[in-house]
C-alpha cells in the first residue's frame, strides 16, 4: 500500500486545489458523485446576507436558503456575536446526566412558543434524529401503558421525514427510500393531497378532501395496532412542494383524535416562520403529541433539532422509572442552543413573521410571471415555500423523461446566472430565506424565466 505524504495530524503539506482535493476524497450528500467528478465544483468561499461567494469570488442568490435553513441571512450580527460570547464560556459538556444554561433557556423558549401542550423538550442534532426519536417515545409509550402491539405508524404518501433507518421506514418517496426496503420496519401509507396529481382522480374541491379520509380506512382497520400517524403539517418538501388544501391537516389530526392514535407532526421543513405562521401547525389550530423540529432552529447556523412532548407521553416513562435510551454526543449543545435563542430574539426584534409574510405576497406576484411559460405545469407555494412544477405537455400534465433531467438542467443553468437553486425531480423549488428583499426575488424569477424558456421551452 503506498504511504500518503501528510503533516501533524494528516494534514496536507499543500492545500493548492481544493477542487481536485474535493474531487478526490469527498462525498456529497444527494449528489450523482459520477457527475460530480466531472465537473467543477461550486466551492462557496464566504456569504453576507442571502448572497454567496465562491472561492473565485462570484456572487450567488441564495435561492433555497442553504437547503431550507437559513432564516436572517448569513453573517447576521447578533447570531455571530452569540456564538462567540458562548464561546468565552464553553464549546460543550455533555448533556447526558449534566444540563447547561443555553439549552434550559432555550427548552422553556420553545415549550412557550409551540402549539397545543407539548411541555417536554429532547434534543438532537439533526430533523430526521428528531423524527427518530418521535418514533420512539410513540412506540414506547404506549408500551409502557401496556399496549405494546401498538407498533406500526402511518404516513402519507410521497412523505419524507429523514434519512435515518426509522424515518425513512416511515418515508413514501421511492427515488430516496427504495434501495434501503430491506432494512425497514413496515408501515403503512394514506393518499397525500397532490391536487395536481390527484391519487383518486378526484377534483379540488369537490373531492372533500378524500385523501384524508384514506386514513380513515386505514385506522378503522388497524387502527388498534397504529402508534401514531407522522405528517408533514400543511407541505410536503421533498415530494415536491406538495402543498395541502386548507382543511386537510384538520381532517387528518381529527381522524387521529377519533381513533385514539398520537399524532407526530414533522416541523423540521415548515418550522419557523416558512408557511406564515412560527409553526405550520398553527395554521389550523391542530395540537400534535409530538413535534419535531430543525432546519430554522438555530437560524441555518449551527446543527440542532429538538423533540416536543406532551407531558402524558413524558409521564408514562417516569412514572414506571423507565429510561430513554437515545441520546448523542452534541446533545444540547451550549454554541448551538446560544444561537438558536438568539434567532428567535431576532424574529421579535425584526418582526420577522410579519415580514415574511409581506415577502410570500411579493414571491406571489414575481412567480406569477413564469405561468405564461408553457413548461410550466403548476406552481405551489404556502408562504415562503414554493415549488414550481416542469411539465413537458401542460395540456396533458404530460411530465418529462426522467433521463432528460430537466429540473437538474435549469438549475445549472440558474447558477450560471447567479442563482443557487436545487430541484426535487423536474419541481424547482425555491426557498427564499425570511429576510431576502423584494429586488432579490425579482431577480430569482427573472433568471428562472430566462433559464426554464432555453431548457426547457418558452
Amino acid at each position: 500500500m503506498t504511504m500518503k505524504p501528510r503533516g501533524p495530524c494528516g494534514r496536507l503539506p499543500v492545500v493548492d486545489d481544493l477542487a481536485a482535493l474535493d474531487h478526490r476524497h469527498v462525498w456529497h450528500p444527494f449528489t450523482d458523485m459520477a457527475a460530480w467528478v466531472d465537473d467543477e465544483p461550486l466551492i462557496i468561499d464566504r456569504a453576507e446576507g442571502c448572497w454567496l461567494y465562491d472561492s473565485h469570488g462570484r456572487r450567488y442568490l441564495d435561492g433555497n436558503a442553504s437547503l431550507w435553513v437559513n432564516v436572517h441571512g448569513h453573517r447576521r450580527a447578533e447570531l455571530d456575536d452569540a456564538i462567540r460570547t458562548q464561546l468565552d464560556r464553553v464549546a460543550h459538556t455533555t448533556f447526558l446526566g449534566l444540563s447547561n444554561p443555553p439549552a434550559i433557556e432555550l427548552a422553556a423558549r420553545l415549550t412557550a412558543l409551540a402549539p397545543g401542550e407539548l411541555d417536554r423538550v429532547f434534543f438532537s442534532e439533526s430533523g430526521a434524529s428528531a423524527v427518530e426519536v418521535a418514533l420512539k417515545m410513540a412506540y414506547a409509550y404506549h408500551l409502557f401503558r401496556g399496549e405494546g402491539h401498538r407498533s406500526l405508524f402511518v404516513s402519507m404518501d410521497g412523505a419524507y421525514h429523514g434519512d435515518t433507518v426509522g424515518s425513512v421506514s416511515v418515508g413514501r418517496v421511492d427515488v430516496f427510500h427504495d434501495t434501503y426496503r430491506p432494512l425497514l420496519f413496515p408501515t403503512r401509507g394514506f393518499a397525500q393531497p397532490y391536487c395536481y396529481r390527484c391519487p383518486l382522480g378526484l377534483t379540488y374541491p369537490v373531492c372533500d378532501l378524500a385523501c384524508a379520509d384514506t386514513l380513515d380506512d386505514i385506522l378503522a382497520r388497524d387502527g388498534d395496532r397504529v402508534a401514531a400517524v407522522v405528517v408533514e403539517p400543511l407541505v410536503q418538501g421533498a415530494a415536491g412542494i406538495i402543498t395541502a388544501p386548507d382543511g386537510h391537516l384538520r381532517r387528518v389530526a381529527e381522524i387521529a383524535r377519533r381513533h385514539g392514535v398520537l399524532l407526530v407532526a414533522d416541523e423540521v421543513a415548515t418550522g419557523f416562520g416558512r408557511t406564515g405562521t412560527l409553526f405550520a401547525c398553527e395554521a389550523e389550530g391542530v395540537a400534535p403529541d409530538l413535534m419535531a423540529v430543525g432546519k430554522s432552529l438555530t437560524g441555518g447556523y449551527l446543527p440542532m433539532s429538538a423533540t416536543l412532548a406532551t407531558d402524558e407521553i413524558f409521564e408514562a416513562f417516569t412514572a414506571g422509572g423507565h429510561t430513554f435510551f437515545h441520546g448523542h454526543s452534541y446533545s444540547g449543545n451550549p454554541l448551538a442552543a446560544a444561537v438558536a435563542l438568539a434567532n428567535l430574539d431576532l424574529f421579535e426584534a425584526d418582526a420577522t413573521l410579519t415580514n415574511a409574510r409581506l415577502l410570500a405576497n411579493v414571491l406571489a406576484t414575481e412567480t406569477a410571471r413564469l405561468t405564461p411559460l408553457r413548461p410550466v405545469g403548476e406552481i405551489r407555494q404556502r408562504g415562503l415555500m414554493c415549488g414550481i412544477e416542469l411539465v413537458e405537455d401542460r395540456d396533458t400534465r404530460r411530465p418529462f423523461p426522467a433521463a432528460a433531467r430537466i429540473g437538474a438542467r435549469v438549475c445549472r443553468a440558474a447558477r450560471e446566472q447567479g442563482l443557487v437553486i436545487r430541484p426535487l425531480g423536474d419541481t424547482i423549488v425555491v426557498m427564499p430565506a425570511l429576510a431576502m428583499q423584494p429586488d432579490d426575488v425579482r431577480f430569482l424569477v427573472d433568471v428562472l424565466i430566462k433559464c426554464i424558456s432555453e431548457i426547457a421551452g418558452p
